[in-house]
């Protein structure tokens, strides 16, 4: 968790808030997500700033628990297409950056076990 709070779409925020319901989360994610919306910045997709973790971005992390470098596209559920690199803005590692910006580190319980990553770049596909 960064001590930032996160800016989200509203139809972000929603979406994240239906994955919780429908229990697509680990116990501590959902305590980390809950804790993140109650706090969140709602904006209108305009005002969203450039370097946030969203829907249609180009999103490069650096995991400092591995020491790698990786590069994502978050895509709205329907559009995913693995062959392309274009993933689901509800994947495991969408969720745990999405309505964060580059520079924030966030410490994350994935299922695998908790890592530290980083955001390094953002931009809109």
């Amino acid at each position: 968790m960064s001590d930032k709070n996160v800016i989200l779409t509203t139809g972000i925020y929603n979406m994240i808030k239906d994955h919780i319901r429908r229990k697509k989360v680990t116990k501590q994610e959902e305590e980390l997500l809950l804790l993140e919306l109650k706090h969140a910045n709602q904006v209108f997709r305009r005002d969203l700033p450039e370097d946030v973790v969203t829907v249609n971005r180009r999103v490069t992390i650096k995991d400092h628990t591995e020491n790698k470098e990786k590069e994502f596209m978050f895509v709205a559920t329907t559009k995913t297409n693995n062959k392309k690199g274009k993933l689901s803005i509800l994947c495991d590692v969408a969720v745990a950056t999405i309505g964060r910006q580059v520079g924030d580190v966030i410490n994350w319980p994935f299922k695998d076990g908790d890592r530290k990553l980083e955001i390094l770049n953002v931009e809109t596909i």
